[in-house]
This record gives structure tokens, C-alpha cells and sequence, in this order.
């Protein structure tokens, strides 16, 4: 009988003087859940951002922070009214450690929710919802991309310095159209212009023509405008059909004509828009993420491609300044928040509410490229109103 705790006692001491092994918060896999439109009126910026994540994370070997990672796919079919039961299913049913998403601004709401409410760390490669970095901000929501307000801003500005005193807008109601709106008016009102009507039109509806009947009517000096994906090329489209691009100057933000020229056409050439990213940037990070993507994906990276990218980056710096370990979430956050992303569009920092300060280029639809052809605004920063982080 006595045998048998002196085998215990020489067990324990075993165990004691046994090496220390990594936990596997440090070397197990990292799960990342994309939630993106992979079906509808977005599904072609869905599969964009998740191909420039994707490359990032492959230029590394795979990993980040020297963690493996492993994906789970959501489509989030652009429906608000699924958000959050889809960014659930992939904490509770698939145990993501990170969700990527989105871009309907509608959904990354429902997301930021569930997010600020379960402390999962949730990087938006797209979504512009005000909100979010207002608000509903939250020491784990990061976003990688821009809020609605910048570029309208940004075009204001500009729409006022080409010296049209009166414009009317349009864009689908919801909120990505109404704050980029808000945001152009701002600027626009800023230089001594006036917004005299904005139209909307339910998301997704494509009925244009009545709304183009009525700015044919009013005759303003310039339309502001806020769509993308496949309402983006039929606007265009149809604006040019209408015979109003010969009279009345037609601006946008840039999700206007960004991953768009190829189906509009003619319809497209010549208009001007803002965005953070564009065409002919002398940026030597540009030139050889252009070619890797090129390289990858036999297609030449938008936008949605380099928000995509630049998540992956901002979550590996948070992780390699952890050395992997994900359990260190309140230094995991303090090092992506202090981050400087080496991005393809120019190096950007975080504001207090995690969004990104940069430039926001001026650009011409030439060809199939959107041409920079300035700087519309320097480091323009999101106000991040009512963010108290």
C-alpha cells in the first residue's frame, strides 16, 4: 500500500520538473470569420476584401503573429435584419476569435452590437456607418477602411472650390447614403454652397428615372452622389443615358466607380470622385501590392481589396506585439490601436475612435482607371462624435 504515494509524490515531481509548453492561445490556430456579402449587390466587394486579407496573411506563410489561421465564411447577404444572428453563429457555434466585416452599413451595426456586447474583436473592412466609430465605439471594434463622412466631406470641399453654389443629391436611404450625404454637405456648406434637394430611393432599388427626371427639371449646378456595386453601374449608366452628364457635372463619393468601370462603360469617363485609394499613386507599396494581387488573383486590386489587406495587417501587428497570444486582448488592442499601416493607398494611423486618419485623393474615371489627380484633403480624421472610449 505504501507504493502507491510514492508513486505520486514521484509523478508530481515529474510533472513539476517538466519543461513549461506553450498554452495553445499561443500556438493553436486563429480562427478569423469573414461576414461579407458574398451573394447580391456587394458580392463582388465581399470576395475583394477577403481576397486582400487573404493575401496578406499568405505573404506571411499563413500566419500572423506566428499564429496559424484558419477561416469560417458567413454571407451576410447585405440583410441588417440577419446581422445579428449571423455574426452569433459565428461566435457561439463556430468560436471565431476575430469576425471581419462588413460592408452594408446597416449589418456592421447589428455587428458592432454583438460585438461591443460579447468583447469580440471585430475588424470592419468597409462599412463606413458613422456609428460606429461614434457611438457604439469600443476599445474592440476597429476599422480599416473609412466612415461615410470622409469622402462626402472631401467632395464638398472640392464641389465648393469648382464654384458650384447650388446641388442636389441622391443616393438609396439608408445609412451609408445618409451620412456620406451629410458629410458632402457639410463640406459643401463649409465653401458657400447650398444642397437645395436630396432624393433618396429604397435600398436596393434601381428605379432611377423619375429621380432623373427631376433633377433634369431643376437644373442644379452639380448632383452629389452615393452608390456602389450593381447600383453604381446602373446610375451611371443611366444618369449618361439621360443626357444629364453633358449638363449637369455628376460627382461621388468613390464607390461610385470603383470596381464598376469595367460594366459602365463610356457612361463613366471623365467623373470625378473622392476616396482614401486610387490609380497611378506613387506609393512603392502600391506598386508591389498591385502586383502580387495581380499575381494571385489574375485581376488588378480596388479599394475593397486594399481595406481587405489592411485588416489582416492591422490584426498581425496587434498580434505580433502579443507574440501570438491572443489572451493578452488589453495589449493586443493598444498596439493596433498605436499602429502605422504601411498601406498600398499611404501610410495611415488610427484615430482615438479606431478609424483611419489619411488622405483622401481627388480622382478622374480615364479609361478603366480612377486617376488620382490630387489630394482632396490631407489626414482627414473622422470627428467620431459622441465616441467616449
Amino acid at each position: 500500500m505504501r507504493k502507491y504515494p510514492l508513486l505520486s509524490a514521484l509523478a508530481i515531481a515529474t510533472v513539476l520538473a517538466a519543461p513549461a509548453t506553450p498554452t495553445l492561445a499561443q500556438t493553436g490556430k486563429l480562427k478569423v470569420g469573414f461576414m461579407l456579402p458574398y451573394s447580391g449587390t456587394y458580392a463582388a466587394l465581399g470576395n475583394a476584401i477577403e481576397n486582400g486579407f487573404r493575401l496578406y496573411v499568405n505573404e506571411r506563410g499563413g500566419k500572423l503573429g506566428g499564429r496559424e489561421i484558419e477561416y469560417v465564411k458567413v454571407d451576410d447577404e447585405s440583410q441588417p435584419a440577419k446581422g445579428a444572428d449571423n455574426i452569433n453563429t459565428l461566435i457561439k457555434r463556430d468560436n471565431v476569435d476575430v469576425v471581419v466585416g462588413t460592408v452594408h452599413s446597416g449589418v456592421a451595426m447589428a455587428m458592432a452590437k454583438v460585438a461591443k456586447e460579447t468583447g469580440t474583436l471585430l475588424v470592419i473592412p468597409n462599412a463606413g456607418a458613422v456609428a460606429v466609430t461614434g457611438p457604439m465605439c469600443a476599445t474592440n471594434i476597429f476599422r480599416t477602411s473609412f466612415s461615410n463622412w470622409q469622402p462626402g466631406y472631401a467632395m464638398g470641399v472640392v464641389a465648393a472650390e469648382r464654384g458650384h453654389k447650388k446641388v442636389m443629391t441622391i443616393t438609396w436611404k439608408y445609412a451609408a447614403g445618409d451620412e456620406s450625404v451629410g458629410g458632402f454637405k457639410e463640406g459643401f456648406e463649409k465653401g458657400g454652397g447650398q444642397v437645395i434637394k436630396e432624393l433618396t430611393l429604397p435600398f436596393p432599388n434601381v428605379e432611377f428615372q423619375a429621380l432623373l427626371t427631376e433633377i433634369a427639371a431643376a437644373k442644379p449646378d452639380a448632383v452629389y452622389t452615393f452608390f456602389a456595386g450593381g447600383g453604381a453601374v446602373k446610375f451611371v449608366k443611366d444618369y449618361a443615358a439621360a443626357g444629364l452628364n453633358k449638363t449637369i457635372p455628376l460627382y461621388g463619393a468613390g464607390f461610385l466607380t470603383d470596381g464598376t468601370l469595367e460594366a459602365q462603360g463610356d457612361s463613366a469617363q471623365g467623373l470625378l470622385t473622392t476616396l482614401h485609394y486610387g490609380d497611378g499613386l506613387t506609393v512603392p507599396k502600391d506598386k508591389s501590392f498591385r502586383a502580387a494581387y495581380a499575381a494571385a488573383y489574375k485581376m488588378q486590386p480596388d479599394v475593397y481589396a486594399v481595406q481587405g489587406y489592411d485588416a489582416a495587417q492591422l490584426l498581425g501587428i496587434g498580434l505580433s506585439a502579443v507574440k501570438g497570444d491572443f489572451s493578452k486582448k488589453p495589449d493586443l488592442y493598444k498596439a493596433m490601436a498605436a499602429a502605422k499601416i504601411d498601406s498600398p493607398r499611404g501610410a495611415f494611423t488610427l484615430g482615438k475612435n479606431h478609424n483611419p486618419v489619411q488622405d483622401i485623393y481627388l480622382r478622374r474615371v480615364e479609361g478603366k482607371e480612377n486617376k488620382v489627380i490630387g489630394v482632396a484633403v490631407k489626414a482627414r480624421a473622422d470627428p467620431g462624435s459622441g465616441c467616449t472610449m
